[in-house]
């Protein structure tokens, strides 16, 4: 019997219909649903769902396989896997953290009640936040470049630019700003701070990401990671 080899994912394929041409619509596209996010964060999930839609657009104009979006059922369950395991850490690193009191002060008074955390948890973060980023970043933004150059460039390419998405955030409010201006000071220099700091590790999360979606094949690895450390970390919050 002939053994099956999988697909590879680490080099380039064959290029879409669009090619490059699907870059500078993709950053169209996420330029106005982040100032959409900006102005009225009130209707973010859906603005998140019309993202997601939009982006499903884009991934068919520019000729991607659902395997190409590590969408494939072949893959759910490593994803599940992978992405279980993260959110397995961040649980047993956020218990660590509960028990630290500078850490627990750091955040304590930044939440509401305990039913705005769960419409947090349970919608807003998921489609509000995980899964247009998830689709977008990991998924038509790595599958485009990784089809011309292949996943490291494109690894780079949406990590910085997942980066870059977070500078507007990094300007607002919200109990994670806050907990960052009592450590470095609530200046100017602190706010330079708060913002290269945010880029910064939003960039090296994403590369962490991107290296979920490319061990496990699936794009369900850095969703259900990106959903976990972010839904147990309201949750957090609220406890502490």
């Amino acid at each position: 019997m002939a053994a099956v080899t999988a697909p590879r994912i680490d080099a380039p394929g064959r290029r879409g219909r669009s090619g490059w041409l699907t870059l500078p619509v993709w950053l169209a596209l996420m330029t106005g649903a982040g100032l959409a996010f900006h102005r009225w964060p009130t209707w973010s999930v859906l603005i998140g769902i019309g993202v997601t839609t939009a982006m499903a657009g884009l991934a068919r104009w520019a000729g991607l396989s659902i395997a190409d979006l590590g969408l494939s059922r072949a893959t759910w369950r490593t994803g599940l896997r992978w992405g279980g395991a993260v959110v397995a850490m961040a649980a047993a690193g956020y218990a660590v953290a509960l028990v630290v009191p500078p850490v627990r002060a750091l955040v304590a008074g930044g939440s509401g009640a305990w039913s705005q955390t769960a419409l947090a948890a349970l919608l807003v973060i998921p489609l509000g936040t995980v899964v247009p980023e998830e689709f977008a970043f990991r998924g038509v933004l790595w599958a485009v470049v990784r089809r011309e150059r292949g996943r490291w460039l494109a690894t780079l390419v949406s990590s910085t630019l997942f980066g870059a998405w977070h500078v507007v955030p990094a300007l607002g409010g919200g109990s994670a700003n806050q907990a960052f201006d009592q450590v470095a000071g609530s200046g100017t220099m602190g706010l330079v701070l708060r913002v290269g700091s945010t880029v910064a590790f939003t960039a090296a999360a994403g590369v962490v990401l991107c290296v979920l979606r490319m061990r496990s094949g699936s794009l369900l690895a850095p969703m259900l990671a990106h959903a976990g450390i972010n839904c147990l970390g309201v949750g957090f919050v609220q406890m502490a």
